[in-house]
């Protein structure tokens, strides 16, 4: 019998998740900056098309800067109070190429004393700022370590004083600045004045005390080099490319036309709805390891891509039956559909398919011999998972938050893993072997991440499926055990044994994860494990791979899909604006 690894301490132990995840992130932000990932990821979208077609050229008086603000703030038909914040996208957008050709040890970063936890923190101060102690109590140590192994000048203090100090040295080129509004707006003259290429991360409160940034945000600005040829892809309308294959006509084309019904059955489900990040992730890797990321994608690569998802799509189609799940995307699952023999047996001819893409790629002997290897590995990986989650059906129990952190690891990284690696393969074999380390660290801490995201996407009435519901290991259920004490324990207690008590509903015990705040520690392991996925990157040295993965972190994490904006926006607010005079 299998049974669930003892749980190590470390990466996939919760209790030892940095100190700074915790740090007030979830406070709410000022009123002048965009309230959501979502809405500040929307203007930023738009402030880039809007650079790259109008291509205003730094650096800009700060009244220039306004002026240019109002006018973006005026074709989004956003709120006014964003107008600072979206001077400063502008700013960024307009220096961006120019910091990126700047080498990081002609760099300087700086960062404001206040993201400290000031009640806590060690670190005393002299002329020049903060002098970090490397207590873990906040994020400035991460951010230190990370751009100072790259080469940056560091600073953690605040004032035009100490950065003008630095840009008359002659030794800094270039600025990442972590900042409120406030203190950039008074700051900006004195760059300008110095023609100092910048690029600024506003703070998301101004209050001067245990603030808060997005880390993913300053983490890209850090990393921001010229040597990575991919960080102008599209990476939205590379993941549209990816969604055209499972189209009926172009799979046809990959995979041939389907013969049989079993064949048109197991062609439906993969072509059934989806995120499709498997496929997209190999796409992503070879595009950062080929000689050309710019370049048409090769034909053949369609078939690695496509194996991918057959892989996952057969896993999907064998889980909803030892799960007994009735419903997948909104409509019956396939064996509920077509009974249980003939989704065995589907799922079973898409794995085969996969490995026949795989064999019918054109690629070198070895290419061939390793990516089937890989998926072999990776399938043999996914069933241990998948395995100890069954054995511990058969006799359930209470599982600790790390148990279940353990099973994410084994069914949903092995799948990420796969995907980066047979598309760095299919790049070729010297490449992949540069970065199979790094690859495997990523890829379980972004499955981690990835199925943490999907438990706390499972709440309310909305969700997608119900992990309650269904009695599946859920982190959030371990997590309010573990918290809970006598007859709140016993309940949840008696619901990990799937003795579900009589009127107890899956409502309630969500209410009990709220009041234990087991869903606010679920969204600090999630961040935890994006910060790992992240770090995991440290050590790679090819740029292009480590900026796409870096990106494709925030792709898949705060994917907005933005319909009606730039051209078409400014139409629709353009005849909005005309329409009173027409009636008059």
């Amino acid at each position: 019998m299998q049974t669930l690894s003892p749980q190590p301490a470390g990466l996939f132990n919760p209790v030892a998740v940095p100190r700074h995840a915790v740090q007030q992130r979830f406070r709410a932000p000022r009123a002048n900056i965009p309230q959501t990932v979502v809405e500040r990821s929307r203007i930023l979208q738009f402030v880039r098309g809007y650079v790259a077609e109008f291509n205003p050229v730094p650096p800009l008086p700060l009244d220039q800067l306004k002026e240019h603000a109002d006018r973006v703030v005026a074709s989004l038909g956003c709120n006014p109070v964003y107008r600072d914040y979206i001077g400063v996208l502008l700013n960024n957008e307009m220096w961006r190429e120019a910091v990126a050709a700047v080498p990081f040890e002609r760099r300087l970063l700086l960062l404001p004393k206040c993201l400290r936890v000031e009640a806590k923190c060690p670190a005393p101060f002299d002329e020049f700022g903060l002098l970090c102690k490397q207590c873990g109590l906040c994020s400035i140590q991460d951010l230190t370590a990370e751009a100072e192994q790259l080469g940056y000048a560091v600073l953690v203090a605040e004032g035009s004083a100490i950065v003008m100090a630095m840009i008359q040295t002659g030794k800094i080129d270039a600025i990442v600045g972590v900042s409120c509004l406030s203190v950039l707006e008074r700051a900006f003259p004195y760059m300008e004045a110095a023609a100092i290429p910048g690029v600024a991360i506003p703070l998301l409160q101004d209050d001067c005390v245990d603030t808060t940034v997005d880390l993913d945000w300053v983490w890209e600005y850090i990393h921001l080099t010229s040597d990575d040829r991919t960080r102008r892809l599209d990476l939205g309308a590379l993941r549209d490319e990816v969604d055209f294959w499972f189209t009926p006509a172009s799979l046809d084309l990959v995979m041939g036309p389907p013969e049989g019904e079993t064949e048109t059955i197991a062609r439906d489900w993969l072509m059934r709805a989806g995120k499709r990040w498997r496929p997209f992730l190999t796409t992503a890797a070879y595009q950062a390891l080929r000689a050309d990321p710019g370049g048409p994608l090769p034909n053949d690569l369609k078939k690695v891509a496509v194996a991918v998802e057959c892989f996952h799509k057969a896993s999907l189609i064998h889980d909803d039956i030892e799960d007994n799940d009735t419903e997948r995307y909104g409509a019956k699952t396939l064996h509920a559909e077509h009974g249980l023999a003939v989704a065995l047996n589907v799922g079973d001819l898409l794995i085969g398919e996969g490995y026949r893409l795989l064999a019918a790629s054109e690629v070198s002997a070895a290419q061939r011999a390793r990516m089937v290897r890989v998926a072999a590995h990776g399938q043999r990986q996914l069933c241990q998972g998948q395995g100890a989650e069954l054995c511990w059906a058969r006799q359930p129990r209470p599982l600790r938050p790390g148990e279940v952190l353990d099973i994410f690891r084994r069914k949903t990284a092995p799948a990420f893993e796969v995907a980066l690696r047979l598309g760095a393969l299919y790049a070729g074999v010297e490449r992949h072997a540069e970065m199979d380390g790094v690859l495997a660290r990523y890829s379980e801490a972004l499955g981690i991440a990835y199925q943490i995201r999907d438990d706390l996407s499972d709440l309310g009435a909305s969700g997608e499926t119900n992990d309650i519901a269904g009695l599946r290991p859920s982190l959030l259920l371990a997590v309010a055990h573990e918290k809970a004490r006598n007859a709140q324990k016993e309940l949840l207690a008696s619901i990990w044994r799937r003795q579900w008590p009589d009127g107890v509903t899956p409502a309630q015990i969500e209410a009990l994860y709220a009041e234990l705040k087991a869903d606010e520690r679920a969204k600090v392991l999630l961040e935890t494990y994006k910060e790992e996925a992240i770090r995991s990157l440290r050590d790679l040295e090819n740029q292009n791979l480590k900026g796409l993965l870096r990106r494709v972190i925030g792709k898949i994490f705060n994917d907005v899909e933005i319909k009606g904006w730039c051209k078409e926006q400014q139409k629709l607010n353009a005849a909005q604006r005309l329409e009173p005079v027409a009636t008059k």
